[in-house]
C-alpha cells in the first residue's frame, strides 16, 4: 500500500514530466483532459468565470491553492483586484508556468494544500480548482480545514472540486453511451478509426499515472471500508460526504460550476445538433436552480464563509 508521502510524490512527478508540458499546438498536455471545442468554449469560459461572483473584487493576497500553470485566460480574472496572488503547488514546473502568466504580480510557493505552509488568517480571498481529488479522503478534509485556518475572517474560499458519484451523469449515462456509438459509426463511415477509448472518457475518470495513484489509494480505502461496515453502504465522494466532513465545522454552501461531465460534453454537444443553443440553455438552468446542479451534476463549486466574528 502506498504511504501518502508516496502518492503525492506520484502527483508532482505526473505533472512534471507529463501534465505541465506543452505541446506543438502550445496547450499543456493536461488540456486533453478538458473539451476545448469551439462548440462548448464558450460555455466552458463562462463557467470558469462563476468563480468571480463569490470572491471578494480586491484584497492584498489571494491564495491559489494548487494553483498549476493558471493556464486559462479567465483564471488570471479572480486575482484581478488584488494585490498578489500566491500561487501554491506541489509540482515546481506549474510555479514556473504561473511566474510566466503574472510576473510580479505573482508570490511562489511549494506546497502541499493538506499541510499549508502559512500563518493563520492571512488571505482575503482563496481559489483551489481540480485540485482536492489528487488527496485521499482523510487528506481532503484536512485540506478544507487548512483552507478555513488560512482564510480571513468576513472572506470567502471557492473551491472547484468533482464529485466521484453524479446523480445527474449517472442518469445520463445512456445517452452519453449512445452517443459514442453513433459517433463510432459516422467515424467508421468517413474512414476514421474510431477511438478504443475516448480520451473524455479517460478525462472523467481521473486518467493519467497522478490519478491512477490516487485511485489505487481509494480502492484500499474503500476496500478496508467494506471490511469494517456492517451494512452495504459504501462511501463516496459526494455532497453527503461533504455534509458529514465538515458540516459542523465551517459555514458552506454548493453550487454549480459546471453540471455535465468533459465524456458528456465531447459525446452529446456537437455543432450540427445545436450544440451551442443546448449549452446556452443548459447554462441559464445552472443559474436558475445552482443549488440542485451542484449538488446532483458533476463540478460543485463550494463557497466557503468566515464570518467576521470568528477569531
Amino acid at each position: 500500500m502506498a504511504s501518502e508521502v508516496e502518492i503525492k510524490q506520484r502527483v508532482r512527478h505526473f505533472y512534471d514530466q507529463v501534465g505541465w508540458q506543452t505541446t506543438g499546438d502550445g496547450l499543456y498536455q493536461n488540456a486533453r483532459y478538458e473539451d476545448l471545442r469551439p462548440v462548448s468554449r464558450d460555455y466552458i469560459r463562462r463557467c470558469h468565470l462563476r468563480v468571480n461572483r463569490f470572491l471578494k473584487p480586491q484584497g492584498r493576497y489571494l491564495l491559489d491553492a494548487g494553483s498549476g500553470p493558471v493556464q486559462y485566460p479567465e483564471y488570471l480574472t479572480y486575482s484581478e483586484g488584488y494585490e498578489y496572488r500566491v500561487c501554491a503547488d506541489i509540482s515546481i514546473v506549474a510555479l514556473q508556468e504561473a511566474r510566466s502568466r503574472l510576473g510580479r504580480h505573482g508570490l511562489y510557493v511549494v506546497a502541499d494544500v493538506a499541510n499549508l505552509p502559512f500563518k493563520t488568517e492571512p488571505f482575503d480571498g482563496i481559489v483551489s480548482l481540480h485540485t482536492l481529488h489528487h488527496l485521499p479522503l482523510d487528506e481532503q478534509v484536512k485540506a478544507y480545514d487548512e483552507i478555513y485556518r488560512v482564510l480571513k475572517p468576513g472572506s470567502s474560499a471557492v473551491i472547484v472540486n468533482g464529485w466521484t458519484d453524479s446523480p445527474l451523469m449517472r442518469r445520463l449515462n445512456w445517452l452519453v453511451r449512445g452517443m459514442e456509438r453513433v459517433g463510432s459509426a459516422v467515424a467508421r463511415l468517413r474512414g476514421r478509426k474510431p477511438d478504443a477509448a475516448p480520451a473524455a472518457e479517460k478525462a472523467d475518470q481521473k486518467t493519467g499515472q497522478a490519478a491512477a495513484a490516487v485511485q489505487s489509494t481509494a480502492a484500499v480505502q474503500n476496500t478496508a471500508e467494506k471490511k469494517d461496515a456492517t451494512g452495504t453502504f459504501v462511501r463516496k465522494f459526494d455532497a453527503a460526504w461533504l455534509r458529514e466532513q465538515i458540516g459542523g465545522k465551517m459555514k458552506y454552501e454548493i453550487y454549480s460550476w459546471r453540471s455535465v461531465s468533459v465524456r458528456f460534453l465531447r459525446a452529446v454537444i456537437h455543432d450540427v445538433t445545436g450544440g451551442r443553443l443546448w449549452l446556452r440553455l443548459l447554462f441559464g438552468l445552472e443559474n436558475r436552480w445552482p443549488r440542485f446542479f451542484g449538488e446532483k451534476g458533476q463540478y460543485p463549486l463550494i463557497v466557503i464563509r468566515k464570518d467576521s466574528s470568528v477569531l
